[in-house]
């Protein structure tokens, strides 16, 4: 199984978010490491996609989705959940991808519980980090594609955007 490289990452984002479906997101804690296979994503893609946090520009919160490929984008969710996301492309054009779901953690609030993750992780790396990172063990997917959910406040062009990736059969 081999940890994805920043060349993986350092791509548009919904090429990355279409190709993360079926990785195996690790988490490294002191009892081990537990891995998921990833089952669902989102892309958002940059500021003139107004489901993006980054729509409205840089703000204290958004200035890591301007980082380099790679960074952790972790934030709370209704002050309940935390939310996973991993920033592609180039620096300072924001964009993200959402680790939506993986395989028996479906929900993006489920996944970062079962994995234990929180805001400490937030502008890390998944390129260099021993915490947090995605792995490829060579199994493919199907790939489906459907409307993002949950971004009632953004525009009904973006709203209806196919940008949410989810795994089909193995091939």
């Amino acid at each position: 199984m081999e940890r994805l490289g920043e060349a993986f990452f350092h791509r548009e984002c919904l090429e990355v978010a279409r190709e993360l479906v079926g990785k195996i997101l690790v988490r490294s804690t002191p009892e081990g490491e537990l891995r998921l296979r990833i089952s669902e994503t989102e892309a958002y893609c940059g500021e003139a996609d107004t489901a993006c946090h980054a729509h409205k520009g840089r703000t204290k919160r958004t200035e890591v989705l301007y980082g380099s490929a790679g960074t952790i984008y972790v934030y709370l969710c209704y002050g309940i959940h935390w939310l996973l996301n991993i920033v592609t492309g180039e620096v300072d054009a924001p964009q993200a991808v959402l680790i939506r779901a993986c395989v028996d953690a479906p929900g993006p609030g489920r996944l970062t519980k079962k994995l234990g993750i929180t805001g400490s992780l937030n502008r890390g790396s998944v390129l260099t980090g021993r915490e947090l990172w995605v792995a490829d063990d060579g199994s493919r997917y199907e790939i489906l594609e459907d409307k993002r959910v949950g971004i009632g406040y953004a525009s009904q062009e973006d709203q209806n955007r196919p940008w949410r990736f989810k795994m089909g059969r193995q091939l």
